[in-house]
């Protein structure tokens, strides 16, 4: 995607919160098949209707519907102008994003976590707090690009510090939306389609902490037509 492309985004929250909508059940399919959690996109669509799908785990439809509440709870908060980075705020979100999947869930993690795949580790339990506190600190209102750039930024913070026990990329990509609803540009959806590709960079910058391909990458993710529809 061409970055120049972002400059002719007219922030708008109602039209980003809309478009957002539009696309949660495209959201939640590509998010739990990223998972390994083997739904269709019409299997999603009518378990988000309210309507149980056959030939799937219990687990597995908890871990589809609980993407769908999260995104629920940011889509109020962002409408309510009560979208934070405080971590209670954080914690709140991934309550909804993390119900009965992860070890704990609504707190950051109080032990030592690993991530698969590479020999870097995460920091310990007692500094997370200090730690979120820095990337409060270090975040500024920005717009265009540069706000994409801290957006992706957080994501790639949040999953590389791991401050839960599971559910850490998840909630990451949330609050990257999170960030970029709120200042009213379009979300980020990561599709299926470009797993290996993720997984490969990730793990590259799980080892090294340079974001500079990683950022790259997610804003690739963008889709050029709802830069086109935010740009008219």
């Amino acid at each position: 995607m061409e970055f120049d492309l972002l400059r002719a985004i007219k922030p708008n929250r109602q039209k980003a919160l809309f478009l957002a909508k539009r696309q949660l059940a495209e959201f939640v399919y590509d998010a739990v098949n990223l998972e390994g959690i083997h739904y269709t996109l019409p299997e999603v669509q009518t378990l988000l209707d309210g309507v149980t799908v056959g030939g799937h785990k219990l687990s597995d439809q908890r871990i589809a519907l609980n993407q769908a509440d999260a995104w629920h709870f940011l889509f109020e908060k962002i409408q309510n102008n009560s979208f934070s980075l405080d971590q209670s705020f954080v914690c709140q979100l991934h309550f909804e994003a993390a119900k009965e999947e992860a070890l704990a869930w609504g707190a950051f993690r109080t032990g030592q976590v690993t991530i698969s795949g590479t020999d870097y580790m995460p920091p310990k339990a007692d500094a997370l707090a200090d730690l979120w506190q820095q990337i409060i600190f270090d975040y500024h209102d920005s717009e265009g690009l540069m706000l994409y750039q801290q957006a992706v930024g957080l994501f790639l913070d949040m999953a590389r510090i791991q401050f839960f026990y599971d559910v850490n990329k998840r909630m990451g990509r949330f609050m990257m939306n999170g960030i970029l609803l709120d200042r009213g540009y379009p979300a980020i959806n990561l599709p299926v389609k470009r797993q290996l590709e993720f997984n490969t960079l990730m793990l590259d910058f799980y080892q090294t902490s340079d974001k500079t391909a990683m950022t790259e990458f997610m804003l690739s993710c963008l889709d050029s037509k709802l830069i086109e529809i935010m740009s008219e």
